[in-house]
């Protein structure tokens, strides 16, 4: 079990928060309202009122001891900025920064953040790729030269095995796991030697362009 930070609670932070808090986590969620407080309260480890910018709340609330903080203060671009000063001050290593413009991004990543976040960004680009090729179930892009995407098995590759295939030498692509759809189970590094079925689905990892010259295959 890792703990967390969450500093603003808005769509994201409120998503982010919950979902960490379910998967086992133990979750700090801090914002100055006290009505979003009250609300994800039940929700997480613990929920605080107060200014995240100021290193003595976040110390109250045991950011000293967190293995890593997310700040999602919306459009606040100071309040952003110094919360991340905050968290770096009182010794969180990994922080994570969600950014509107590539400017936030920019100062972020000079101040030391982790990584900058562009929510909006990514699951436009997300969708761009699944609404476009029509066969995607999802698609996340890591960079500008990494994506993860999960697609049917094509018609072509049914009943053969990911050694004939040779993804990687003929695509330069890899499949990290087997999503059985049916018993909606996944196999992470699958077996070479697996028969692929109709009802899988592949999650496979590589260049943006080579995946988008996969999802084009019937």
């Amino acid at each position: 079990m890792k703990r967390f930070i969450v500093i603003g609670l808005g769509n994201f932070g409120n998503i982010l928060a919950r979902r960490l808090h379910q998967l086992g986590h133990d979750v700090v969620a801090i914002d100055a309202r006290a009505e979003v407080v009250d609300a994800i309260g039940p929700h997480v480890g613990r929920a605080v009122v107060g200014d995240a910018t100021r290193r003595a709340v976040l110390e109250e609330a045991g950011a000293r001891s967190a293995d890593a903080a997310v700040i999602s203060t919306g459009d606040n671009l100071s309040a952003s900025i110094l919360a991340l000063l905050a968290v770096r001050d009182i010794g969180v290593k990994e922080v994570f920064v969600k950014v509107r413009s590539d400017d936030h991004a920019r100062i972020a990543d000079a101040l030391g953040a982790t990584e900058s976040i562009f929510p909006e960004r990514e699951s436009a680009l997300g969708l761009a790729s699944r609404v476009t090729s029509g066969k995607l179930l999802q698609y996340v892009q890591l960079g500008e030269d990494l994506s993860l995407q999960e697609m049917p098995v094509p018609e072509a590759w049914i009943g053969k095995n990911l050694r004939e295939l040779a993804l990687p030498q003929r695509h330069r692509v890899q499949v990290v796991a087997v999503h059985d759809v049916l018993r909606d189970s996944f196999v992470p590094v699958p077996d070479p030697g697996r028969v692929l079925t109709q009802s899988d689905a592949l999650l496979i990892a590589g260049d943006p362009h080579a995946l988008e010259r996969l999802a084009r295959m019937r």
